[in-house]
């Protein structure tokens, strides 16, 4: 695990999926279809538990215009800012399972935030980074 830090909150656009996991790969392909153009934009991934014990799954993107969210189709979230601790999995697709693996220990973090959020920030189109907030940092 390594600590990574986000220096500052982070507004980004969101398309929620309608099931987790289904309904995750649709989601990004709205994403992709309601966003002019993912270029200059980092994508995200954020879940976490709901009131009903449901995962809330989230496809995210960097916001470029101030209010974009508030575009049909779209949601808002901040990526807050601080210090997280995460595994980088190069060539993720290749072992979608060790996603869920990894954020399986990782939500057994100490310092883990009881607040927080399951963060993926994907690079280069091949790798992910997984993240969890942490508190006393």
């Amino acid at each position: 695990m390594e600590k990574y830090i986000i220096e500052k909150d982070i507004p980004v656009v969101c398309v929620r999926a309608s099931s987790f996991p289904d309904g995750v790969m649709t989601a990004f392909e709205k994403l992709h279809q309601l966003t002019s153009s993912v270029t200059g934009r980092t994508i995200y991934g954020i879940f976490y538990m709901g009131e009903n014990g449901e995962i809330i799954y989230k496809a995210a993107a960097t916001e470029l215009q101030p209010n974009e969210a508030n575009k049909p189709g779209f949601e808002s979230f901040t990526i807050r800012k601080g210090t997280y601790t995460g595994v980088l999995i190069k060539d993720f697709m290749s072992n979608i399972s060790a996603v869920g693996k990894t954020f399986h220990e990782l939500l057994k973090h100490p310092d883990l935030d009881p607040n927080g959020y399951c963060l993926e920030i994907y690079q280069e189109e091949k790798d992910v980074r997984c993240l969890v907030p942490l508190i006393n940092q």
